[in-house]
């Protein structure tokens, strides 16, 4: 033994054959070089707690580091000698950061569990499941891959925001009461051991869901969306009515360019049942045609839905003193279908095929029987919104002013006929 010096690990051999050849310092007990055939040497201390003997590296040797490594030795030992078991701890840390479960991988256990119930959790109601589940499964999928013992109030908080500018205020409270739903089960099964991060997260204040906009809100939307892929999206949502994930997850080969349409399969579509979406000219144009190797998704490089709706008003915002009132990209939907109604473009059970509701003459028993597509119908009538809508981005925008809004259906209907 000796004391460790630099000199002294220069000068330290490792025996012919040997693969290395430890030495301990003569002053610390336990603080010793190892120096490996290559000439390569790190740095450790062994100590004991009780019966269990450790050993812990402090790190590689390199000239002129000896003096603060030796100080983080003897702090080892002197941490041994209470009792402190250092490598202990850190293993037990790193075993317990294995065990620790991501929010993702809770989601289908829970959603099993909120299925079938049990005696402490009643089953859900089936439409409620189906929310839930589109709450947990898309709405929190950017915290999927968070140990959920890990989440914090500001996380939830966060993206509790998000979801605001993504689907409003009513979207936003259901999905943060599907979220503690999920947490305080994960309390129970104790994966968090402490409270449940969505708690003191007060409710927002929900105005109710009947934001429609209006015809220069239309214009300003469709002007300000541009050519980017966001924009494309944008302005698919408002020519077709249908839900933004089936817009913006749309692939490639989900289109029938020839026929003009849209078929999107079971479990693109939050009944979950094939719905056909017939295109109009704007729409195809919008669209475009295939690359000669196509990716999976036509919109497939936009950065998310609360980034690309942030961007969209503020380039709204460009154009005008203030910002539009809040509205979301679920308003668009409901829009289409307020003006379908109001403009009579379609019967009321057109336009609820159109949107893929199944409601009025396709629920209950009717629905059982009634199995008509009314694709021609629906063509139509999206053909006739299509009109009208490009006729009024083809307007100068000072003809779409607040105080001029309330337009005569005579004009109305002119414009929707293409008469304009």
């Amino acid at each position: 033994m000796a004391k460790l010096t630099d000199q002294f690990i220069r000068s330290l051999q490792v025996p012919e054959a040997a693969k290395d050849v430890q030495a301990f310092d003569d002053e610390l007990p336990g603080f010793g070089a190892r120096k490996f055939a290559s000439g390569k040497t790190s740095l450790f201390v062994k100590y004991s707690v009780g019966t269990q003997q450790r050993r812990k590296t402090l790190g590689p040797w390199v000239a002129g580091t000896l003096p603060a490594i030796r100080k983080e030795a003897a702090v080892v030992v002197a941490q041994a000698r209470l009792g402190k078991d250092v490598v202990g701890e850190a293993r037990k840390a790193q075993h317990e950061a294995k065990k620790a479960k991501k929010l993702g991988e809770l989601v289908s256990p829970y959603l099993e569990l909120r299925e079938r119930g049990d005696e402490f959790w009643k089953p859900l109601r089936e439409k409620s499941h189906r929310e839930v589940t589109r709450y947990l499964e898309k709405s929190w999928k950017p915290l999927h891959d968070a140990p959920v013992n890990q989440i914090t109030r500001q996380m939830v908080r966060d993206r509790r925001n998000e979801l605001i500018s993504e689907s409003g205020a009513v979207s936003a409270n259901r999905a943060l009461a599907a979220l503690s739903g999920l947490c305080g089960w994960a309390i129970e099964q104790e994966y968090i051991a402490g409270t449940n991060p969505t708690s003191d997260i007060k409710p927002l204040h929900q105005q109710g869901r009947d934001r429609v906009l209006s015809e220069e809100e239309l214009v300003e939307i469709w002007i300000a969306s541009g050519d980017d892929e966001f924009g494309r999206i944008v302005k698919l949502l408002m020519l077709t009515g249908q839900r933004r994930m089936e817009i913006g997850g749309l692939e490639w080969a989900e289109l029938r360019l020839q026929r003009a349409l849209i078929d999107l399969p079971e479990r693109r579509t939050k009944n979950h049942k094939r719905h056909l979406v017939p295109l109009g000219k704007p729409a195809l144009a919008l669209i475009g045609e295939p690359p000669e190797n196509p990716p999976t998704h036509v919109f497939g490089n936009f950065v998310s839905w609360s980034a690309g709706k942030a961007l969209l008003d503020k380039r709204i915002l460009g154009h005008r003193e203030r910002p539009l009132p809040h509205w979301t990209l679920h308003d668009i939907r409901r829009t289409f279908v307020t003006n379908m109604n109001e403009l009579g473009f379609a019967e009321p059970h057109i336009v609820e095929a159109i949107v893929n509701h199944i409601s009025g003459s396709k629920s209950g028993v009717a629905g059982r029987y009634n199995h008509a597509q009314y694709l021609e119908q629906r063509r139509d009538a999206l053909d006739k919104w299509g009109r009208y809508l490009t006729g009024l981005v083809g307007c100068p925008l000072s003809q779409h002013q607040r105080n001029n809004t309330e337009k005569s259906g005579e004009n109305r209907s002119e414009l929707a006929s293409g008469t304009r």
